[in-house]
């Protein structure tokens, strides 16, 4: 299967289509969760000309494009641009929540043009990670491993299925969890401990399409552990990585056979070994600053010719 390997090469460095005219200007309409941060240079990223790209609202209406983030407008139809708007002027709406936790998405219907999510059929695709191809092969050293399962946890609701999936597990086989009413686990460390894990839990709060977020992509791969997932199928899995580096909850017909199977390759080293095998000619990728998201933003302007209004977002979002 090679779909997850053409993903991970549209991320890179891009050369865009033939540049005209004047800088373009991208308004951030808000700061993603109020959270300032740094901007850098679109070039930086990809072979593109740099946008001017600000949250300064006095450029309202000179701005080419409006940056629209769901979260921080969704609860007040007052939140969003009300002033006059040019009818060159595109708005994306930007989104890495899953439709879940994507309220009021109607009264957004026929505002934007193009939508920035996770979502590989979006207009600019935004995923919360990938895998980046080497250009040489690499000896990738497994971190020492002292330690099972591990699972981290910020948003405790026993009522959740993941939290019924894990009080079912935890009954064959010991989880270490970190997080909300567990221990600690402090950013800086983050890497350092679950290192130390054979299998970490990259479970999903909602089972969306595409939805494989930072639990997949940080918590696991960034720490050198084999994840164990819990979210789309593996078919939506393996459309990003390799189908020997996760192991998928759904391979296994109850929670006593998934951990079993733990314990197998907890005693099998060599079995163990083989979900890294893939690491000798691909890496997951950093983690992802806002930044880049803006500048994927500022090259599909470049790119794009044609626009049209978006009729439902919940229509297409769900």
């Amino acid at each position: 299967m090679l779909i997850w390997v053409a993903n991970s090469l549209t991320l890179g460095r891009l050369t865009a289509a033939p540049q005209i005219g004047s800088e373009l200007t991208i308004l951030l309409w808000t700061w993603p969760f109020g959270q300032r941060t740094a901007l850098r240079k679109c070039s930086e990223f990809f072979d593109i000309r740099d946008c001017h790209i600000t949250a300064n609202r006095s450029w309202y209406h000179k701005a080419d494009a409006v940056i629209v983030h769901h979260r921080d407008v969704c609860n007040n139809r007052e939140s969003l641009p009300q002033g006059p708007r040019t009818p060159s002027q595109r708005w994306i709406w930007f989104n890495l929540e899953s439709p879940s936790h994507s309220p009021n998405l109607g009264f957004m219907d026929h505002l934007f043009n193009l939508t920035m999510s996770y979502r590989r059929d979006s207009d600019i695709f935004t995923p919360y990670g990938w895998l980046e191809v080497l250009s040489q092969p690499q000896n990738f050293s497994i971190p020492a491993k002292s330690k099972l399962v591990a699972w981290a946890v910020s948003n405790w609701n026993p009522a959740c299925y993941r939290f019924k999936y894990y009080e079912e597990l935890k009954k064959y086989i010991h989880i270490d969890m970190y997080g909300s009413r567990h221990m600690p686990l402090p950013w800086d460390r983050q890497d350092s401990i679950l290192s130390q894990y054979k299998f970490y839990l990259a479970f999903e709060n909602s089972l969306h399409e595409d939805y494989i977020t930072e639990k997949l992509w940080n918590n696991a791969l960034g720490s050198g552990t084999v994840p164990v997932v819990l979210g789309p199928s593996r078919e939506n899995y393996e459309r990003f990585l390799p189908p020997d580096s996760f192991i998928h909850i759904n391979d296994f017909p109850t929670p006593q056979g998934l951990a079993q199977y733990l314990q197998e390759l907890d005693k099998d080293p060599v079995r163990y070994q083989r979900y890294f095998q893939w690491r000798t000619w691909l890496k997951p990728s950093e983690e992802t600053p806002w930044a880049l998201h803006f500048c994927k933003a500022c090259r599909a302007l470049q790119m794009t010719e044609s626009y049209q209004s978006i009729p439902t977002l919940v229509k297409w979002f769900q």
